[in-house]
């Protein structure tokens, strides 16, 4: 088993996730992390601080609207604001990140399609915050066709390998 795969483990052994960038304009892959989470029977927050609710569910502003303290943190959203809510997990005790790259895991390989900031991740390690820098939970998670492709593809290319 991959240093990855053992992470993705971790991470989706916890329960309460948020999910960090939902948006009701569009739809998006954290759109689609969001339903994956809550079709495999995770109780799932979505996270936007410029809407009330998604999909009939109330939306949070910032992790600590959250009624109850999440187990995770999934983050699909520009990197400056994964610092934000990185710094939000240090102060509310939260042990698990996974900040979104289409792309895989090896930093600086698609700077315009990731989530993932340098800073936040060392926030994390500084912190005892298990991170999960890049990837998609939705190429693990009862994957389809397109994200199994992109897993065995970026995988092919040492995209998934994690130092």
């Amino acid at each position: 088993m991959s240093k990855l795969d053992t992470m993705v483990r971790g991470f989706l052994a916890q329960k309460k996730i948020a999910v960090v960038g939902v948006s009701d304009k569009r739809d998006t892959g954290c759109n689609l992390a969001y339903n994956k989470f809550k079709e495999n029977g995770y109780e799932v927050y979505p996270v936007n601080p410029r809407i009330a609710s998604f999909q009939g569910d109330a939306c949070y502003a910032d992790l600590a609207s959250i009624p109850e303290k999440p187990d995770a943190v999934f983050i699909l959203a520009n990197p400056k604001v994964t610092e934000q809510i990185v710094n939000q997990c240090v102060d509310l005790g939260i042990k698990h990140v996974w900040m979104h790259c289409m792309m895989g895991v090896k930093p600086g390989l698609a700077e315009s399609m990731t989530s993932v900031s340098q800073n936040a991740v060392e926030t994390c390690k500084a912190n005892d915050i298990a991170v999960i820098p890049g990837s998609c939970p939705n190429q693990f998670l009862k994957p389809d066709f397109g994200h199994k492709m992109m897993r065995g593809l970026w995988s092919l290319f040492g995209f998934m390998r994690v130092s």
